[in-house]
């Protein structure tokens, strides 16, 4: 695409998604790295550099944006879920009580790197016993932070959101804005 104004380092739909409905441009790039955390690591340090790796990890001369997105519960991190039983047993973590949900965003470009970090709180409803089962059975828990997504069935579970809407889902608008612009991003360039 020649009119990208940016590289998204990430095969994120949903990233993607809310990328296009404010109207940018960008190409996709996944980062392959290894997701895995290391030993003692501290939450926010890893989503810092789970962030920061995937956009260094992509070559390019526009900006690389990468992104990674945790669900913290008791200060541990919930992340996607590897089978069923392990969807439904964050499911059963997440009831009746409220999370975070921490996104980090990273911006590179020609050896600088700027990095922004979200944390939103969000309240689960109390789940009936059958509810993580059949939700599990949609395919919607498979690829998403604590095994469910706010942007799709996911959202019936959420009574209240306390922050950034869109970090929830993958991407904090407001500071990918912000980033970007101070990379020389002319966001607005296709908005008209």
């Amino acid at each position: 695409m020649s009119d990208a104004q940016f590289v998204l380092a990430s095969g994120s739909p949903r990233r993607a998604d809310l990328l296009l409905s404010v109207g940018l441009k960008f190409l996709i790039e996944p980062a392959d790295i290894d997701e895995s955390i290391n030993p003692g690591e501290e939450p926010l340090d890893y989503v810092r550099r789970m962030a920061r790796s995937k956009a260094m990890h992509v070559c390019s001369d526009l900006a690389v944006l990468g992104a990674d997105t945790i669900v913290l519960v008791d200060g541990e991190v919930l992340g996607k879920p590897l089978d069923r039983s392990q969807a439904i047993s964050f499911l059963g973590t997440l009831s009746g009580r409220e999370h975070e949900v921490v996104t980090a965003i990273a911006i590179s470009l020609r050896g600088r790197i700027e990095i922004a970090v979200v944390a939103t709180k969000v309240h689960f409803r109390d789940l009936k016993p059958h509810e993580a089962s059949r939700y599990w059975d949609t395919g919607e828990p498979l690829d998403k932070a604590g095994g469910y997504g706010l942007q799709g069935v996911g959202g019936v579970f959420v009574e209240k959101v306390i922050g950034s809407y869109s970090a929830v889902i993958g991407l904090p608008l407001v500071e990918t804005e912000r980033l970007l612009s101070s990379f020389g991003v002319d966001t607005w360039r296709n908005r008209t």
